[in-house]
């Protein structure tokens, strides 16, 4: 059995992002009982009912103890994860891992070490460190990312091997990157100790990790068009006739809020079809503009900056209703929602006071929001206070839909499918590109009136991009 009276043990609880989640649920764990942890290194991603995020340990030592599981939800304020914060050694992975009979006394034995050196291990808590959830918390120290650690750091890194199967060395430290930098080097197989890092403080930036991922795609053969495996028989579902799926999370918080929402709002839907031939080959040129090189250029950054102007001209669209006391309130700023679909479900993360940017940062808002999204690790914050969204069901070759507002939010406009279509251009019938826009929104504090000036100038807009110029 392991004993812990030569180091204090520490336990690091399930943080609270402060902005009243309750649980979170265990997703994957980074590291093993016996692995050795530095401070700022991840453990663990959990998933609350906003978002996937990782968790970093706030300090050095060996892991002694796993608290639960993956895919168990545990409520905020719970120990997870027990670390041996003194002596040099790691410490030895408690017996019951190699032995059943053990099992039972391990917990105790835990319980009871932990319960011997209260005061040493909160004695030895650094004052301004609270464990929060990635990008978020309370720490009362400067904001500026502590230096890089030198060669004096001794401890080993973890035991568990690194990306493409190469296992970083004994006095390596470990790589700067922020979360989604390292699920992007983990998607692309790039091994983040052999990066070389062109951010602040030594931090390891997308661009590095895409630089170091090229040589390898071009160097790496094409894949073997091998036999493909039978794939299993359509429908038969061996013989069951139902699947049941827990609701948690992501999706669970987003069905209730359509629940809210769709209850509580009076909704109104207006659609208008709209010849966006012009909208398209200014895409195409902005694409060629030296201004937008490398940045994300597509429809949707046209209509998003539309849509911005037509807010401006209509400024009243851009408000929220407060129950509480009866009162229309009316945003001077505009965090635009853009809806986007993930493998937890439908997230609106914002771009915060998108009224401001110029065209090139809204091109770089909106690539950086998407790219969050897809891997993942859109941010708690990133999904709170947004005023109008654009949700683009275009994509799935859809004509249009009937969308459901954002709860606190006053207006959603979808974009539909942009396809060739016969139109009467200049007296003519021509094919032009074409494509529907609905316009959803709340009729306490939206009439129809207002919703429909609105709609009607995002599409003139967009018929007419020089409007951009003459009507901002």
């Amino acid at each position: 059995m392991t004993t812990m009276t030569d180091a204090s043990v520490r336990e690091f609880k399930m943080p609270d992002v402060g902005e009243g989640l309750t649980e979170a649920e265990i997703l994957k764990w980074y590291v093993q009982p016996g692995d050795t942890v530095t401070d700022g290194q991840v453990v663990c991603e959990v998933e609350t009912a906003k978002a996937a995020v990782e968790l970093p340990i706030p300090y050095d030592g060996v892991v002694s103890e796993l608290r639960f599981p993956e895919g168990t939800t545990v409520d905020v304020g719970t120990a997870i994860i027990a670390v041996r914060v003194a002596g040099g050694a790691p410490a030895p992975v408690p017996v019951q891992a190699e032995a059943a009979p053990a099992a039972p006394e391990a917990p105790a034995a835990a319980a009871s070490a932990s319960a011997s050196a209260p005061a040493s291990a909160e004695e030895a808590k650094p004052a301004a460190r609270q464990p929060v959830l990635v990008g978020y918390g309370v720490s009362t120290s400067a904001t500026k990312r502590r230096p890089r650690k030198g060669p004096e750091v001794t401890v080993p890194a973890p035991a568990q091997p690194e990306l493409n199967g190469h296992a970083p060395a004994a006095d390596s430290p470990r790589p700067l990157a922020k979360p989604p930098v390292r699920k992007l080097a983990k998607d692309l197989g790039v091994d983040l100790t052999a990066v070389t890092p062109s951010g602040p403080d030594g931090i390891i930036t997308r661009e590095d990790v895409h630089a170091a991922a090229t040589p390898a795609a071009v160097t790496a053969p094409a894949p073997v068009a091998a036999t493909p495996a039978a794939p299993a028989p359509v429908a038969s579902y061996d013989g069951v006739r139902e699947t049941r799926i827990p609701v948690k999370g992501v999706r669970k918080a987003t069905a209730a809020a359509m629940v809210g929402s769709a209850f509580t709002a009076p909704h109104v839907t207006e659609f208008v079809t709209v010849d966006v031939t012009r909208t398209m080959k200014l895409v195409e040129e902005l694409k060629q503009d030296k201004e937008m090189q490398g940045r994300r250029v597509n429809p949707l950054l046209l209509i998003a900056k539309a849509l911005l102007v037509a807010i401006k001209r209509n400024p009243d669209i851009n408000a929220s209703w407060d129950e509480a006391n009866q009162e229309i309130v009316v945003k001077h700023y505009v965090n635009l929602g853009i809806a986007a679909a993930t493998p937890r479900g439908l997230i609106v993360p914002n771009i915060k006071d998108a009224q401001d940017k110029t065209l090139p940062q809204l091109a770089d808002s909106l690539g950086e929001l998407v790219a969050t999204a897809r891997e993942g690790k859109t941010s708690p914050s990133a999904m709170q206070g947004g005023t109008v969204t654009i949700t683009n069901v275009g994509v799935f070759g859809v004509d249009t839909g009937t969308p459901i507002l954002n709860p606190g939010e006053s207006a959603i406009l979808a974009i539909g499918a942009i396809k060739l279509q016969p139109w009467v251009h200049k007296g003519k019938i021509k094919p032009r590109q074409v494509t529907t826009l609905a316009l959803s929104f709340d009729h306490r504090l939206v009439d129809g009136e207002l919703g429909s000036k609105v709609l009607a100038d995002v599409a003139a807009i967009l018929e007419q991009p020089k409007r951009l110029i003459t009507w901002a």
